[in-house]
């Protein structure tokens, strides 16, 4: 590992290195980590364009397959840009907390888009006009997990107040396939707000291993080929409690 970048101190870690070698794969790499050894991004120096992750390989295709002539997306959470940077010809805008993230994404993954704002995301995208967007993507977590005030009630609300009739949004998030109280209350919040959901998981070695989980709602029913979801299979989560601003 070659480190090109590091900042550690209270309540924060970041880092960005060049390794030979990603999840088993040989190669040239660049990584950006959170001091939880979560990474947050990485790309294919030998071939930047891509996609090395399945999670946003599969919000791609639900993007595509769903609204094929989309235009407008809402992003809450940058990391290195990847989704973003995939469409240069759509309105993407991004809202980012950390402006470091902003910087190091610009800095060692080339990042080139004017399109982001740094700043609490909810609190941007409440500042949106209504019915403005055709996805709102949620992809943004500390090193406690995805901040608990874009996983409400009252935050599904706002989001669906965004969105056009036939808009859909979709989360990434960490937990397992069974037995998780809370996936199964956020699924069950989710619920509250938008008529049609679809929950995925990517699989992994071990029962007890904590899972990429994907959840989407929209408007109307959500579609996605099977074979084009990079790995994820479709699951129905626990029904669990209701998330709200004020609990």
């Amino acid at each position: 590992m070659h480190l090109l970048y590091e900042e550690i101190g209270p309540g924060r870690g970041i880092r960005v290195y060049d390794t030979n070698e990603l999840y088993g794969e040989k190669g040239r790499f660049r990584v950006l980590q959170f001091a939880n050894e979560a990474i947050q991004g990485a790309i294919d120096l030998n071939n930047p364009g891509r996609i090395l992750f399945e999670y946003p390989r599969a919000i791609i295709h639900l993007m595509e397959t769903n609204r094929p002539l989309f235009e407008n997306v809402f992003m809450i959470g940058h990391g290195i840009g990847t989704i973003a940077a995939r469409y240069p010809q759509k309105r993407v805008t991004v809202a980012e907390y950390d402006p470091k993230v902003v910087e190091l994404s610009r800095t060692y993954f080339g990042y080139d888009r004017e399109n982001i704002i740094v700043g609490d995301g909810r609190e941007i995208l409440d500042q949106e006009p209504p019915e403005a967007y055709d996805y709102v993507i949620l992809d943004a977590f500390t090193e406690k997990g995805t901040p608990r005030h874009l996983i409400t009630r009252e935050f599904f609300e706002l989001g669906r107040s965004k969105l056009h009739t036939d808009g859909a949004l979709f989360m990434n998030l960490f937990g397992k396939s069974e037995h998780d109280n809370h996936i199964g209350a956020i699924y069950t919040t989710l619920g509250e707000v938008f008529s049609y959901r679809k929950a995925f998981y990517l699989p992994s070695e071990g029962t007890r291993d904590t899972l990429n989980i994907l959840l989407a709602g929209g408007g109307c029913p959500l579609m996605y080929q099977a074979r084009h979801m990079a790995g994820f299979i479709e699951f129905e989560p626990e029904p669990g409690y209701l998330i709200t601003d004020r609990l």
